[in-house]
């Protein structure tokens, strides 16, 4: 059914948001100000123990911070509840008070039509189910047995059988009074103008009934019992029920699962049905499957509707490796903020059914754990075992690796994977020149000067792992001028300088934000002296504070000589955004992704930290085995906080030049 904007926009503003989302989320107390209509709460699309699931009735949206997951009243219904869009439209206009308009007979012929084949679909199921149990499906219930499946679990995902009978499944449907043409608007028989008489689609298969995302059952995937069948694997043709590359095998039970995660949770993409089940037998009940074909576009959409970083497992072979790459090729192009895919590689001839059927979901999780970034396998896809010798070679390897990332369209993704390519090329490179005994034909002018990691990992590797750093990565020239690595504790680093500045310079902010700019725990000392001021003063006053009051204040306890060295920092940097002559909307916009930095900046040292225990355990406990997924995980870490200090950099000790310097995520002109 179609509604009008001004019906939806009516609905929309009789009903704040924040009374659709309450009903169903507890708010954060602390963080949650009802009477600005600014609601926290933890998000309810995945499982965390903090709140970052944000509404604001003024805007009438919600955005998680954790899982990106963003929309507006119809949004949250349909996407939490599963609801049709008009069952949604619906629900919020009685909430309204305001009765629906009245439907087009068309589209009402057209859901009226969709629900009575769901009714035929769930009759088939239920034959299916019932021929499984039956004499009929011994040998059918013999194949499950051998596979491992528990009764329990083949009731759960409603698996039954087709017998070999042409006309079995027809027959029992026109005995329910079910028409022709229903049967056929379903897929359940193969018809057609050359075909005088139709005849079942499914004969002598297990039936894999396939679910919407409300749990209705719209198609079918068949496995064939013969091993002389023509096709192993058949699944229902596309009707208006079904559309095969729009659909996901478990998409509802794994959306529920992440429902109630405890911690951040994600979906897995495996091949096949039987990999979903055997995994939800073992205990992973978040995974998916597409229908027998590669995945699509929309199939990736639906995943990333559920996370932000879904995992996609593929088979280790070389059938496993280029299903692999093709999904690289399909993500690059979709990627945003926060928003990606990762790749995990099972054992050359092990799928997860043969994982986890007798040592349970351990040997799987640690493929999960070992699990690949994007980045990482564009680089293995194009790098390979190939051979990068001569200055032609390295060329034509560098000029692909460009190209290819500029598929992205994002701008900002696209920055940073052009960022990524030149510093896994200057060190993969760089590697293969020591490993000759030369200086290397990136010397000059190369990703070093630029601010690179400066060492010879990557020697003779194809991979990420070979082209990551080995050990401390050492400093380029600008890095070391630029005093973020000589300096002490005592001197912020230009980060938290903008950070800090932004605030004072405009504390309205503290006013929009306070919980959040509260608990900001900054590494220089000074700020950390300075910082218990500022809040104090914004507390004791309990209302709106201009700047003036604030300098006067922190001025008055001897603050002024910090805040005038802050200020000349700043200045000498040209990041304009952050002090007084900023309009608010511009010093909220720094304020913003400064904050988002310096958590970035904060979880990757705390990151590292972890894994540097984690691998310290491990080498005192004589435990091999993970290690090197760990060191692979580090040697990723590092390189990330060289890139964010080498970004830095570039504006610290360059700020002074003459001509725009344009930094990192500051808005700075």
């Amino acid at each position: 059914m179609r509604f009008s904007n001004d019906f939806l926009d009516e609905i929309r503003d009789r009903v704040p948001i924040s009374a659709v989302i309450g009903s169903r989320v507890p708010w954060d107390r602390k963080k949650t100000n009802v009477s600005r209509g600014d609601f926290w709460a933890c998000c309810p699309f995945h499982g965390e123990k903090s709140p970052s699931f944000h509404c604001e009735d003024r805007k009438g949206r919600y955005h998680c911070f954790g899982c990106g997951v963003s929309g507006d009243h119809f949004r949250f219904l349909t996407d939490l509840e599963g609801l049709s869009f008009p069952e949604a439209v619906e629900r919020i206009a009685d909430m309204a008070g305001v009765a629906m308009p009245k439907a087009d007979v068309r589209d009402i012929e057209r859901e009226r039509e969709r629900t009575t084949l769901q009714d035929v679909m769930e009759l088939a199921t239920q034959y299916f189910q019932d021929q499984l149990q039956s004499a009929n499906g011994a040998k059918a219930r013999a194949y499950l047995r051998e596979r491992g499946l528990s009764g329990r679990t083949i009731e759960t995902f409603r698996l039954g059988f087709a017998t070999e009978s042409r006309n079995a499944l027809k027959e029992y449907l026109a005995a329910k009074g079910v028409p022709k043409e229903q049967i056929e608007a379903c897929g359940l028989v193969v018809h057609g103008p050359d075909i005088p008489v139709s005849y079942d689609r499914f004969r002598d298969r297990i039936m894999f009934p396939i679910l919407s995302s409300r749990d209705k059952v719209i198609a079918f995937g068949g496995r064939a019992m013969s091993p002389d069948a023509p096709a192993k694997y058949l699944n229902s043709n596309e009707t208006e029920l079904f559309h095969k590359g729009s659909v996901l095998y478990n998409f509802s039970r794994a959306r529920r699962s992440l429902q109630g995660a405890e911690g951040a949770g994600t979906i897995i993409a495996v091949e096949g049905y039987m990999d979903v089940i055997a995994l939800y037998q073992a205990g992973v009940e978040n995974a998916v499957a597409p229908l027998g074909t590669a995945l699509t576009e929309n199939q990736l959409e639906l995943m990333w509707k559920m996370t932000p970083q879904p995992v996609l497992c593929f088979d280790g072979d070389g059938a496993g490796q280029r299903a692999a790459f093709r999904a690289v090729d399909l993500a690059l192009p979709h990627l945003k903020p926060g928003k990606s895919v990762r790749f995990a590689m099972l054992p050359d001839g092990k799928d997860p059914d043969d994982l986890v059927k007798h040592d349970g979901r351990a040997p799987f999780d640690r493929v999960l754990a070992e699990a690949r970034s994007l980045d990482d396998m564009v680089w293995t896809k194009e790098v390979g075992q190939g051979r990068f010798e001569t200055p032609e070679q390295r060329a034509e390897l560098e000029a692909r690796l460009k190209q290819i990332v500029t598929v992205i369209a994002d701008e900002n993704v696209r920055k940073h994977y052009q960022q990524n390519v030149r510093d896994r090329l200057y060190a993969f490179f760089q590697g293969q020149s020591g490993a000759r005994g030369g200086r290397g034909n990136y010397e000059r002018g190369g990703p070093a000067a630029r601010g690179g990691p400066r060492n010879g990992a990557g020697a003779g590797q194809g991979g990420f792992r070979g082209a990551a750093p080995r050990g401390p990565t050492l400093s380029s020239d600008r890095l070391t001028r630029s005093g973020i690595v000589s300096r002490n504790h005592d001197q912020p680093t230009l980060r938290e300088s903008v950070l800090a500045l932004t605030i004072v310079n405009h504390p309205q902010l503290l006013q929009e934000d306070y919980d959040e700019i509260s608990v900001i725990d900054f590494d220089s000392r000074d700020l950390q002296r300075l910082w218990p001021a500022v809040l104090t003063a914004v507390a004791d006053t309990g209302a709106w504070l201009s700047r003036e009051a604030l300098f006067e204040r922190l001025s008055a306890e001897g603050f002024d000589t910090l805040l005038a060295a802050l200020d000349q920092q700043i200045r000498n940097a040209r990041l304009w955004t952050a002090t007084t002559v900023a309009a608010l909307e511009d010093a909220r916009e720094c304020y913003i992704q400064a904050l988002s930095l310096y958590k970035r900046s904060k979880a990757l040292r705390r990151q590292r930290m972890e894994l540097e225990r984690e691998i310290a355990d491990a080498t005192e406990a004589g435990d091999d085995s993970g290690i090197g997924g760990l060191l692979a995980a580090l040697q990723e870490v590092q390189l990330e906080i060289v890139r964010m200090e080498n970004q830095e950099a570039i504006i610290d000790g360059f700020g002074v030049m003459s001509g725009r310097v344009k930094g990192p995520a500051y808005g700075n002109k």
